[in-house]
């Protein structure tokens, strides 16, 4: 199994890398949707826009315990897509984590589908405020101007950012494979985007199966830590 990625990625030149949970998991982050995940919690009307309006205080409480982990530190998989889009085999990561471990580990070109805790903005005066902000507050963090601040994280019933949507077409309609990492694909509209790549490899690396495993030219269900290594790039 790993001996065919590296050759698929040895033949590729436009690898566009899409990104879930399941890839921060060695970092020390739970995944989601797993058997033992985040989701079996059921938190979709906690991490809802409605919910954040009504019940701001309680958002707060699960977002911090849940959803923030300022002890996270890059992984090998990280690190290696960062390495490899330095040799110019990666163009693109789509990812679904709102962890910042992408830009931690050095990539440059990182769409984030779901936003990212490091960044936040005020609801009133819309000025951006950093973690640090957030995590400081005791309560619910409010901004210099009084209003609240809120994560730029996409949450249940808030749409996707177009413009990232629109890139991330872009960038899987040039693609020549399409590397899927730690994600279930089952949350839309970001798993939809797998319907935009159809000129290359799909490569699934995930432990769990996903809808689009029938198209799929390689699909890995070992440990991210024991596939993705930094000695790959030896080989590549």
């Amino acid at each position: 199994m790993k001996d065919k990625l590296i050759n698929l990625i040895k033949n590729a030149s436009n690898i566009v890398v899409m990104t879930g949970a399941g890839i921060s998991v060695p970092s020390g982050i739970p995944d989601f949707r797993s058997a033992s995940g985040l989701y079996q919690s059921s938190p979709e009307y906690i991490l809802s826009h409605t919910y954040f309006m009504k019940h701001t205080d309680k958002f707060y409480e699960f977002y911090k315990d849940k959803m923030i982990y300022q002890s996270a530190k890059p992984n090998s998989a990280h690190q290696l897509l960062a390495k490899l889009e330095e040799m110019g085999k990666v163009k693109a990561i789509l990812t679904q984590n709102i962890d910042g471990l992408h830009q931690a580990a050095g990539s440059k070109n990182i769409l984030e589908l779901h936003g990212s805790v490091h960044r936040n903005y005020c609801l009133k005066c819309g000025k951006f405020h950093q973690l640090k902000d957030i995590i400081k507050a005791e309560k619910v963090p409010h901004c210099d101007c009084g209003g609240v601040i809120k994560p730029d994280v996409v949450l249940y019933e808030e749409p996707l950012d177009n413009d990232v949507l629109s890139k991330a077409i872009h960038n899987l309609d040039q693609a020549d494979m399409l590397l899927v990492i730690g994600t279930s694909l089952l949350v839309n509209p970001a798993a939809a985007l797998v319907g935009y790549f159809s000129k290359g490899k799909l490569v699934i690396i995930n432990k769990s199966p996903t809808p689009y495993d029938a198209m799929a030219d390689l699909i890995i269900r070992d440990p991210l830590e024991n596939v993705l290594t930094l000695d790959l790039i030896n080989y590549i």
